[in-house]
């Protein structure tokens, strides 16, 4: 594999996108944050995005210590693609990125594309304390592991136990939400945002 591409500045902004600064890789980081994932449905939650680049910029992200590759064990044995710690510190860095580019979020276009666990990190971004939360818009059903230090973030589909809080809204209040132009605790007192559940998590939320 040739040596990356470096911006040769010792300046550790310039060091940081020598890494993570060419187009996709903190796309595929957050796809990552959901756990293993194989190539198939990176590239399907990816759209856009050529099976060349993609398979580049995993070889990259491999170089660089920030994911990993191995094999399933059967009867799956198919192989996976997952973040090491150092990638998986890279998630306050996208929660940044997407408080910081929430004001050019805007309308969306009939051209972007759109899935549900898109919205997991906005959400979890917003939520006081620790549990499992599961999430159902009109896209789909995602869950959020809130207050997680190691393991996934977040993941698709059902939550993989009994979660401590599920809420349900429409797309449109999501959007709010992730916009910032709607705050969690208000969609809650609205009735915009339907929470059930007896863990802490989901009392907290409806007494905010």
């Amino acid at each position: 594999m040739p040596p990356r591409r470096s911006y040769d500045q010792y300046c550790s902004v310039a060091r940081a996108l020598d890494v993570v600064g060419d187009r996709w890789t903190l796309l595929i980081v957050r796809e990552l944050l959901a756990g293993p994932r194989r190539y198939t449905d990176l590239h399907a939650d990816l759209p856009g995005v050529s099976t060349d680049v993609l398979a580049s910029r995993l070889k990259d992200m491999e170089r660089d210590g920030l994911s990993t590759r191995r094999r399933l064990p059967p009867p799956g044995a198919a192989f996976v693609y997952e973040l090491t710690q150092r990638g998986r510190e890279l998630l306050p860095v996208l929660q940044a990125l997407g408080e910081w580019g929430r004001a050019g979020l805007g309308e969306r276009r009939p051209t972007d594309a759109v899935r549900a666990h898109w919205f997991a990190l906005p959400l979890l971004r917003l939520l006081d304390g620790e549990g499992l939360v599961e999430v159902r818009l009109e896209e789909g059903l995602f869950h959020l592991h809130a207050g997680a230090e190691e393991g996934p973030v977040y993941g698709d589909g059902p939550a993989p136990g009994e979660p401590d809080a599920r809420l349900a809204l429409d797309t449109a209040t999501c959007t709010a939400v992730a916009r910032g132009e709607l705050s969690l605790a208000r969609a809650v007192r609205e009735g915009r945002v339907q929470v059930s559940g007896e863990g802490a998590l989901a009392k907290a939320l409806r007494e905010a």
